[in-house]
């Protein structure tokens, strides 16, 4: 990520290989590029800026607490064999890192992390609707 053109002062980012970071949402000068874009526009990089971030737990959450179901119900594990799953699931293997509130934090960080895609892509679908059915 790289600021406006040095000697510039607005502190500005500039978009690079079309892409421009998550803050374009924050209040831009007028001569930042990204203030240029339009909402929906800012939306879309923001959306795709975060979803690598959130991806990767959000299916560790997913794999892991259906797995466990799984293997509870049909397979016939007991809660013994299937600990490590509920390990994964709820995030406790980041106490290590996080201290006592690795596990809250997980959970956490993974709820706002879901919220903001359904949100985020909610919105951008609503868009793409509204835009066919006006040029009906």
């Amino acid at each position: 990520m790289r600021r406006g053109p040095e000697g510039s002062g607005n502190g500005s980012f500039q978009v690079i290989n079309g892409v421009t970071p998550a803050v374009v949402f924050a209040v831009l000068p007028e001569s930042s590029p990204a203030a240029a874009l339009p909402l929906g526009a800012r939306l879309r990089q923001a959306h795709a800026s975060l979803a690598p971030f959130v991806l990767a737990p959000l299916l560790l959450t997913v794999i892991s607490g259906v797995s466990y179901r799984l293997l509870r119900d049909w397979a016939g594990f007991d809660r013994d064999q299937t600990h490590l799953l509920m390990v994964l699931h709820e995030g406790e293997w980041l106490k290590g890192w996080f201290g006592p509130n690795g596990e809250t934090i997980y959970v956490l960080l993974n709820g706002l992390g879901l919220l903001w895609m359904l949100a985020s892509g909610g919105s951008m679908a609503w868009q793409r609707l509204q835009r066919q059915y006006r040029r009906r």
